[in-house]
Parts: C-alpha cells; structure tokens; sequence
C-alpha cells in the first residue's frame, strides 16, 4: 500500500489543544462489523463484558523538554528520549548550529531564578545526541525541576501547569514516556473502579512511547518505511492473565496502539511469551493479530503508523470512512481528542 492511501482531510479547529474538563466526558466513536455508531466514552461500560481483559500501560510521561541556551548564548532546545543511566541519556537537540561533542548546555529551571541546570554534549547515536549530567546526579530529579510537559507539536502552545497532571494516566508507574499513550487518558478512577466490579480484568504493559510515534512516513511505499525504537515489558503476570482470558473464551482489549504493540511484540515468534527489550514492530493493513482482539484508540495523525496499525485492526475501508465520519461529526482529535473503540476486523487475520 502507498502512504498516500491513508491520507484524509482534517480541519485545523478539529485538534483539540486542551483536554476536557473530565477525562471520560470524551465522545466514542464505535466500529464493529464495518457499522459506526457514536456514544459517549462512559458507555464502554456496555461494550466491555465480565471476563473481558483491559490491557493497560503504565509508562509515565517525564517532562522531558528543556529549554535553555549554549555558553555562546546561542538558543538550544533539548528533548531527552531515553536515559541510558543516572546521568547520561539519549536527546534530540534543536540549536542554530549543531552541537559537537564537549559543548556545554544551560536549561532553565521552571521556577523563576532556579539555578541553571547544566549538560554537556558527548556524542552522537545515529540522528540523536549523548547528553551528560554535569550539575545534577540524576535524570529524572532534573527532569521535575527543569523540564517541561513534551506536547506534541500539533498542540501549538507551551506546556501549562495542567498539562502536568492531564498528559499522564491516572494509572502511569514507570517513567520513561516522551509522549502520553493517549487511550489512557480518558480512564479516571470512577469508571476504572466500575469496570472492575462488573468484572473486568485489569493486566498492565510497559512500553516507553518515544518521539518517534509522531515521524512522518516519507516514503511512499510503506513497506520501505523503518520504524523507531521503543522499549518494551510485557510481565509474566499480564502473559498469565491474558493466557486464562484466552482459555475461558473472553476478549483481551488493548488500551491504545501501544499495547497492541507491546503484546504482538511479545508474540512474533508464536504464542505470547514474556519480552523485555527494545521492538521495532510495524503494523500495516494484512497484518495478522495473535493477541489482540479490541481495541481502544484515539483518532491518530494522516498517513502515520498509528493510524496504518489500526486500519490493519479495523479494516482499511471501513476505519478510513470512519475517520471521515468522526470529521463530519466533530470528533475532537489527536492526544486531547475523543476516542474509538474497535473489533478486529476479518480481514486482519
């Protein structure tokens, strides 16, 4: 398929830049059997049965943008996409001139005259920047005091004090996040609570989602397309919890495009095994699914992977014009934005 393909017209005024008042006051979008109906998120209570199995996960957004200038004064921007150890990580840096290996970077703190935060510039890792600590003893201490909210570029705004605590999942652990698993964030502790005592499970995977969900497809073949590095764990107790789900008949329901693709990483050689390490995994339409047999996903950017994963769930056709009726409705989109809720499709194997 050409990326082309994926392509639809989305109006500007149908971002949504902020969140909702409540997290699950969100519109749902529902696509089952090729047929779309349109409910409030809440109303997932009556698509979820006892015995159904919500897979969460549980990565924690840091605030992993800083801001800041060179000793020469010169403007930088530094956006942290993995901490290696304590005090060295991987970064993507935006400077009027690239940044060689010993050039020292001060980030502003967040609160009026804090004390810069100090790095240097040690190397290079293919397009991105090995950055060390050199004031601070570790990332994510610094991260709180002088980061920002990393939002993503279609917001068009700076981060706000709400953003710390809306760009995050009720449910977030493990930090290491440079982009919200958006899914998650329409899940506040009420209907999470409603959810168990109907009796559906709650199983959780990690999966650090990096900056790289929002590269842009290039090619126009996608098959030619390679997809970045995220890092994953899906545990033994969510492989066991998963396993019964499956034995007893009842649907294992993944809570955003991350843990599809956590879980079918951890299931490309066969049955699904427990995995810790870094996938590449990309989805397209053909694509058959060993796990996963719904899915819960907000509406994603035109001709992105993320939106491929879910045509190859949902089906081509019947996700593409569901998309055009979410715009002809006035869905809210993006990060911010309503959500869908879908069945796998036949045609995904």
């Amino acid at each position: 398929m050409k990326r082309q393909d994926f392509h639809f017209h989305l109006p500007p005024e149908r971002i949504a830049r902020y969140p909702l008042p409540e997290r699950s006051a969100s519109r749902l979008l529902c696509l089952q059997d090729g047929k779309v109906t349109h409910r409030q998120f809440t109303d997932i209570a009556t698509l979820l049965q006892p015995g159904d199995l919500l897979v969460l996960n549980n990565t924690r957004v840091i605030p992993a943008r800083l801001l800041g200038h060179k000793a020469s004064g010169g403007k930088v921007e530094v956006l942290v996409e993995r901490r290696l150890d304590a005090l060295t990580a991987i970064a993507h840096i935006k400077a009027g001139r690239a940044c060689k290996p010993g050039t020292r970077l001060f980030m502003e703190a967040q609160q009026p005259g804090g004390v810069p935060l100090e790095l240097e510039v040690t190397g290079r890792e293919g397009d991105l920047f090995v950055v060390r600590l050199v004031s601070a003893t570790d990332w994510w201490t610094a991260l709180e005091s002088h980061g920002h909210v990393p939002l993503p570029h279609y917001m068009d705004r700076d981060d706000e004090s709400l953003d710390r605590e809306r760009y995050q999942t009720v449910y977030a652990r493990e930090p290491g996040a440079v982009a919200a698993p958006t899914a998650g964030l329409h899940f506040d502790q009420v209907l999470l609570d409603t959810l168990q005592a109907m009796g559906v499970g709650m199983a959780s995977v990690t999966l650090h989602v990096g900056a790289g969900t929002f590269q842009p497809v290039r090619v126009d073949d996608i098959r030619e397309h390679r997809m970045h590095q995220e890092w994953v764990e899906v545990p033994a107790a969510t492989v066991a919890q998963i396993r019964a789900t499956q034995a007893a008949g009842h649907r294992v329901v993944a809570v955003g495009t991350t843990v599809v693709r956590a879980l079918e990483s951890a299931a490309v050689d066969g049955g699904l095994q427990v995995f810790s390490g870094d996938t590449t995994i990309f989805i397209t339409p053909g694509y058959r699914f060993r796990v996963v047999d719904a899915l819960v996903t907000n509406f994603h950017l035109p001709e992105s992977t993320l939106l491929m994963l879910v045509c190859a769930f949902g089906g081509f056709q019947p996700v593409m014009q569901a998309y055009d009726e979410a715009v002809r409705e006035h869905y809210r989109f993006y990060s911010y934005g309503d959500a869908m809720w879908l069945t796998r499709s036949g045609e995904a194997g």
